[in-house]
């Protein structure tokens, strides 16, 4: 969940009739075919339970960017696969529980399955926590990819879970087998054909090039 540093204003957006800002979507409405975790709605993340903002299991991102995957979807679909989304649209509130937690160092629950290889007081310094994130934004997505054969999504092996800090996460790790390194390049391409770039600390995190919102970081709830 690797975040970024800078100085900006968190803002707020027109709301519309369904909940969600003027320019965003819901993607499981866009995207009827796309499945959806959302990891911070539950327990299973790096802080081990719910992060406030996150009210609604609903993945939430800019129409621009929502577009784009939808594009990579159908272009996964051909061939059996498909996305899996962890994370989308972040409120800032998040981000600032995110910051509260790491100060806290005597709370290490989740330590040996999402850092075991980072002591806690240096997240901070290897930027996997900061003030912001460009989450906030609403056009970056975590996502990794699925097997629809057999009617059920499957996902495919990686080589490390979501959210694991570790350089083994770089999505140009070589200390993989050969699948995982190809299924990270597969997720990789598929995505830059759509517009997104990717994070070289992550191999499942994309923001779209050209995002619609690239100064302001929003912190309305996912309702």
């Amino acid at each position: 969940m690797l975040v970024f540093s800078c100085i900006c204003f968190t803002v707020s957006a027109g709301q519309e009739k369904s909940g969600i800002p003027t320019g965003f979507v819901d993607l499981e409405q866009l995207i009827p075919t796309l499945e959806v975790e959302l990891r911070y709605y539950g327990k299973d993340n790096f802080v081990g339970e719910a992060i406030p903002g996150y009210n609604k299991p609903k993945a939430i991102l800019t129409k621009k960017a929502a577009t784009a995957l939808k594009q990579a979807q159908e272009e996964l679909l051909k061939f059996g696969l498909g996305l899996k989304v962890y994370d989308a649209y972040r409120p800032q509130r998040a981000v600032d529980f995110f910051v509260r937690w790491a100060e806290d160092l005597k709370n290490t629950k989740m330590k040996q399955r999402y850092y075991p290889q980072v002591a806690k007081k240096d997240l901070f310094t290897h930027g996997y926590i900061a003030a912001k994130s460009g989450h906030s934004r609403g056009s970056t997505v975590d996502v990794t990819l699925v097997s629809l054969i057999g009617g059920k999504a499957t996902e495919l092996d990686m080589g490390t879970t979501w959210d694991y800090f570790s350089v083994k996460s770089w999505p140009a790790n070589l200390a993989l087998s050969a699948q995982q390194r190809a299924n990270r390049m597969l997720l990789q391409q598929v995505m830059l054909r759509q517009g997104f770039k990717f994070l070289e600390e992550e191999w499942w995190h994309f923001t779209l090039q050209g995002e619609p919102f690239s100064e302001q970081y929003f912190d309305f709830a996912i309702e």
